[in-house]
Parts: C-alpha cells; structure tokens; sequence
C-alpha cells in the first residue's frame, strides 16, 4: 500500500484549506502520483491530527478541482494520461540510452519553463532539496532523493498535463531492470559512487540557478547532468 509521505501538524486555523494544500503539493511533486490510491480520511485525520471532517471537506475540494477522483469508497489521484509502457528496442545499454534521450527532450525544456513561474516559495523548496544529497548516501537513499529533486523542479511549471507526462517518463527509468541492474552491480559500486557525488554537485548547480531566476544557466545545467549521467550510465558501467 502506498506509504505516506511525513506531514507537518496542521494547525487549527483555515484547517481544511491547509489539507488541501498539502496534498496538493504531494500530488504535483509525485509523492501521491497520477493513479495512486489517496490515503484514507482516518490516516489523513491522524497523521494531520484533525477531525475527519476537516479532511473530508479538504478532500471534496479536490474533487471539485479535478485533482483527485472517486470510484466507489475509494479516492485516487487523477489521471489524464495513459501509461508509457515501453519494451527494450535492443539491449538494455540501448534502452537506457534511449530513454535518456526521451528525458532530455522533456527535462530540459520544462526546467527551463519552471525556472521562469516559479514562486519564490518553489525556489526554496527546490534549494532544500538539493541541500540533503551527501557523497555517502547508499544508492536507494540517493535515487529516492533523486526522483524528489526532479519532480519539485517539475513542479514548479505549473502545468499539470506536462508534470504528468514527465513523472511518466520518470517512472519507465527508475523501474527499469536494465537500469536497477547496471547500478546494483557489485563491479560497478566504485562508479556508483562517483555518480552519486557528481549528482548531488549538479543538482545544487541547478537549484541555484533556479533560486537566481537564471532561466539559461538552468538549462545549461540540466543539460550538462543528464548528459555526464547518461554518458556514465552507458559508457563506464559495465
């Protein structure tokens, strides 16, 4: 069952309209993605530390926005999208390849968007983010981060069909046993690791640029990561 993501208590005032918006931003950051079951009233009520009709009434105002939809006793995330079901063209080096080339054509452009609407509060969050990778994160810590990272960016674009999208492309790379085989490798941990570091620079390059409004030096540097991760995904690991 999917796991809740950690809450900060709500406070009493406006109580509902603060549920919202915290599920909302689970929700377009990809902690609760397109298809997800939602938590029920009862988890939400205790992990919010409020009254199941506060969280009814949060939850009501997302239907009524479209964000979530009901079928039967249940509540789930929108979709507006089908699924990217890909199979490997060729070996698994290709796929990833290939799939790289699909998130550059999305990743770069839609950075680029984000850094030109997002709120100032975006650029925080963006910048927190950035600041937890550490070279000595194991590789489930740092590709659960990762995916944080890129998802918060995404974000911040403010279009929801285009988030969705992206979140889709995300998924084919990070669930794909070509990819979780070539980083699991015992032979290629001393790389892994090099990778790791190199990663957690890069995104804080990006989130600075972000939090300077630097529309250019944010593409220039989302194109720069993907293309040294792409090249040590493909070419250094065996």
């Amino acid at each position: 069952m999917h796991q809740t993501p950690a809450v900060t208590p709500i406070s009493r005032e406006t109580v509902s309209s603060q549920i919202r918006t915290q599920l909302l931003e689970w929700i377009s950051t990809g902690e609760l993605a397109p298809g997800n079951r939602m938590p029920s009233e009862r988890e939400l009520s205790e992990k919010f530390e409020v009254a199941r009709t506060s969280v009814r009434e949060a939850m009501q105002g997302l239907v009524s926005m479209g964000v979530v939809q009901r079928r039967g006793n249940r509540v789930y995330v929108a979709e507006h999208l089908p699924d990217v079901v890909l199979e490997p063209s060729g070996d698994g080096k290709t796929f990833i390849a290939e799939l790289f080339e699909t998130r550059r054509v999305l990743e770069v452009p839609l950075f680029e968007m984000a850094a030109q609407r997002a709120s100032q509060e975006d650029r925080e969050r963006i910048v927190a983010v950035a600041a937890q990778f550490d070279p000595q994160l194991d590789i489930n810590d740092f590709r659960q981060l990762d995916r944080e990272f890129h998802t918060t960016v995404a974000a911040a674009c403010g279009n929801p069909l285009l988030i969705e999208l992206y979140g889709k492309v995300l998924d084919q790379l990070f669930r794909s046993i070509e990819f979780f085989t070539l980083l699991s490798a015992e032979s290629n941990q001393a790389e892994v690791a090099r990778i790791i570091a190199e990663s957690g620079e890069a995104h804080r390059e990006i989130a600075e640029a972000f939090f300077s409004r630097d529309a250019e030096a944010v593409r220039f540097a989302a194109q720069s990561h993907l293309d040294a991760v792409e090249h040590s995904m493909v070419d250094d690991l065996d």
